[in-house]
């Protein structure tokens, strides 16, 4: 996915997810300050996305409806996303990818039938995710940063290195 980048990461009783501002339209930057991590279900979950923004938002709709038909369980929420977006004739051809995250648990969902919880502290999408998840995992193997912090500090060098992600950052965290 050539665009954007979202990381979310997990320390001690923390989760927080942050999402650079940059959108694009081919090559040139068309937005600066595109807010990419949101809260859903009453605020217990938090998701960014990469991707188209359209297909994204439809996305979004589609998991906050599953999220009130499952009563915030996060991890049945997606697995119920994932099956309609792999099967809908209209959801499978949305292109994107989200992250999301409650106080227990850290999914990635595509509609490419993927959701996956990562093994470490970090995971992050978008084509910036893997410098901003490298910086964060030295950054929780070698400090005793916030998980906030930690995200903002990876998010800043993966927009650093990455064309098409800026360091216009928003964030939210889950403390619990």
């Amino acid at each position: 996915m050539h665009s954007t980048t979202i990381i979310c990461i997990r320390r001690g009783n923390s989760v927080a997810m942050a999402g650079d501002g940059q959108l694009t339209l081919g090559d040139a930057v068309m937005k600066h300050s595109a807010k990419k991590v949101r809260r859903l279900a009453g605020g217990s979950v938090i998701s960014g996305f990469a991707g188209g923004v359209a297909d994204s938002f439809t996305l979004y709709d589609k998991f906050e409806q599953k999220l009130t038909q499952y009563r915030s369980d996060l991890v049945r929420a997606c697995v119920e996303l994932v099956k309609d977006w792999r099967t809908d004739k209209y959801l499978r051809r949305l292109e994107a990818t989200l992250l999301v995250a409650d106080k227990n648990k850290t999914l990635l969902l595509s509609g490419n039938g993927e959701l996956i919880e990562p093994e470490d502290e970090a995971a992050a999408i978008g084509s910036g995710g893997n410098y901003a998840r490298s910086a964060a995992l030295a950054l929780l193997s070698h400090t005793d940063l916030s998980a906030a912090d930690i995200a903002k500090k990876a998010m800043e060098i993966a927009g650093r290195i990455c064309i098409y992600t800026n360091n216009q950052i928003t964030m939210e965290e889950i403390n619990g």
